[in-house]
């Protein structure tokens, strides 16, 4: 049990790396807001999110980011990376109590990659 949790988790940063690196050029993703002043509407999306992920609302958080992103929008790419990320993060206690299993943060990134045209990388 304790393998295939860590090879998921492996997993799933492997993906943002490889994301980070192919797509925005950078070893890490993290979401910069757009305009600190007056925010976009992709900000406040941002805050949003993280908001739900302190409260261990995961599940409705990605319901939420599935909702909100556009595919033509490579700051939505970077919100969603970001997101994933920071989910990814929590213990497996966490998650386990926010009633979000690690195997969802898999199966919704790669979800999101295929929405944004980039399940092919993976290959």
């Amino acid at each position: 049990m304790f393998y295939k949790r860590d090879w998921i988790l492996r997993q799933i940063q492997m993906i943002a790396d490889m994301i980070a690196h192919a797509v925005f050029h950078k070893s890490v993703i993290a979401y910069q807001s757009e305009n600190a002043a007056n925010p976009t509407q992709t900000d406040r999306l941002f805050s949003r999110l993280d908001m739900l992920i302190t409260q261990r609302k995961i599940g409705e958080a990605e319901d939420l980011l599935f909702e909100q992103i556009e595919a033509d929008n490579p700051k939505h790419l970077e919100l969603a990376m970001d997101f994933y990320r920071k989910v990814n993060h929590l213990s497996d206690e966490e998650l386990e109590k926010s009633g979000f299993p690690r195997q969802e943060i898999l199966d919704g990134l790669n979800a999101v990659l295929k929405k944004f045209g980039l399940s092919n990388i993976l290959n």
